[in-house]
């Protein structure tokens, strides 16, 4: 097929007016023989877009073109690529375009935290072109990080596996969550509701924590077997002593998270792991004592392999997240910038209706 040599997007062109993106046309990264070029259908909407936009995690590059929860159609494989994907298949891109490939790291399937790591928009390549996301006609990327999307997984419920999804599946599958285990998942919004589907779907026994009782009853539709209103049990780390093999915190922001009462519910030798990237400025403190028996620390993104297995599961056990579709264009985003500012949504949107809004 034939395609336009410069891409389109919606991009934002000032932090300070970031609700009011506009379509713009950009020159695509140089296509190397190991890229593939992809059509894209559907890109979720992730909270990284809008601390991006916003400016939140300071100045970007602009145009800015956030989105990196990306389904689309590949239309173009390079000379040396290897793995197998052909013109035509649907495929994903998540939040990850490039790392060396040759490290240690990279080596054992820890591509994520390679020291040349680069994200999919508003970071530089190795030969300097600021990436571009997936709020945008097509995308270009190696062919290492993009995967297969199951036959059985409707192309909008894809998107939001590709970066929300992963980044909580990771820390569950690298500490022990399945059967016997008892997992929190504290913040249920767009990556925790997640976590409740994927922890019950790995044979753990899951306890939905949240500030409020207000989604409590999603909580037990999407799975879970317990839930903890922290603000109406505000001593609920000694009421569930010594109960949690594993809490993943996927909260927003960690200011209103206790992390003098959070261990309390904690077994001896369970982890508590955080995926939450706030505000650059936002500082963490709690009481070194609070910490014995347990561990703390923080995860990032998964890997590629990982994101594979999370597709596997998603697909064997027909695991359907929860999703809101909203047409693209430059009214679409601003509006799912808005809500998603305001926490309106239940509980991830993916952006719809490409083919409506860009001509080729």
């Amino acid at each position: 097929m034939s395609y336009p040599e410069k891409f389109e997007g919606i991009a934002v062109l000032d932090h300070k007016d970031w609700k009011h993106p506009k379509k713009v046309q950009f020159e695509p990264k140089t296509f190397y023989d190991n890229d593939i070029d992809i059509k894209i259908e559907a890109c979720g909407v992730c909270g990284s877009d809008v601390h991006m936009a916003s400016g939140n995690w300071g100045d970007v590059k602009k145009p800015l073109v956030v989105g990196h929860e990306i389904v689309g159609t590949v239309v173009k494989v390079g000379s040396k690529c290897t793995s197998g994907m052909k013109v035509g298949d649907r495929v994903g891109v998540g939040a990850q375009v490039h790392s060396c490939l040759t490290c240690d790291r990279c080596n054992n399937d820890n591509e994520q935290y390679c020291p040349n790591v680069v994200f999919t928009y508003g970071f530089d390549y190795p030969d300097g072109y600021n990436g571009k996301g997936g709020y945008a006609n097509y995308i270009r990327v190696h062919e290492h990080f993009a995967v297969p999307i199951p036959e059985n997984i409707p192309t909008h419920l894809a998107a939001p596996l590709l970066c929300g999804g992963i980044t909580v599946y990771s820390p569950l599958l690298r500490n022990g969550c399945g059967p016997g285990k008892k997992v929190g998942i504290l913040g249920i919004g767009g990556i925790g509701h997640m976590g409740i589907i994927f922890a019950k779907s790995m044979g753990a026994e899951v306890y939905a924590i949240s500030r409020s009782d207000a989604k409590k009853e999603d909580a037990f539709k999407l799975g879970a077997d317990h839930f903890i209103a922290t603000k109406d049990e505000p001593d609920w780390g000694k009421k569930y002593f010594d109960t949690l093999d594993l809490i993943v915190i996927c909260a927003g922001s960690l200011k209103d998270v206790d992390f003098d009462n959070l261990p309390k519910a904690m077994t001896v030798g369970g982890k508590v792991v955080s995926i939450s990237i706030p505000e650059a400025s936002e500082k963490l403190e709690f009481s070194a004592f609070g910490l014995a028996g347990i561990s703390i620390g923080n995860s990032s993104l998964g890997s590629m392999v990982e994101l594979k297995q999370l597709l596997k599961l998603v697909s064997e056990q027909d695991l359907r997240v929860w999703v809101e579709t909203v047409p693209i264009s430059e009214d679409g985003v601003r509006q799912v910038f808005e809500r998603m500012e305001k926490g309106d949504v239940r509980y991830r949107f993916a952006l719809t209706d490409f083919d409506r809004e860009f001509t080729n």
